[in-house]
């Protein structure tokens, strides 16, 4: 299956009671995460991540359909395929 490489945005709307299970669902899932910018916005009270991502399809589906699931968890991807650097001839 092709990877893609892309970046993961996310909102967690009530950073108190969302952001464990957040954390749980990313550690499950860490093997495909190559970077994580995390911003609490606590006047706010909600926290931005984003993550940069390189796997195959299903499981970055499988990851974003986990955190969507996640009461009060926006999640938005940008992905493109990863295709094979050409070598010169």
């Amino acid at each position: 299956m092709e990877n893609r490489v892309g970046v993961i945005g996310i909102i967690i709307t009530d950073r108190e009671k969302q952001a464990h299970l957040v954390n749980e669902v990313l550690a499950d899932f860490g093997e495909i995460i190559v970077g994580r910018m995390g911003i609490p916005y606590r006047e706010k009270n909600i926290s931005v991540l984003s993550l940069i991502v390189d796997g195959d399809t299903d499981t970055l589906g499988a990851l974003t359909g986990r955190l969507g699931s996640i009461p009060g968890v926006k999640v938005r991807s940008a992905l493109i395929p990863t295709e094979p650097r050409r070598t010169s001839e």
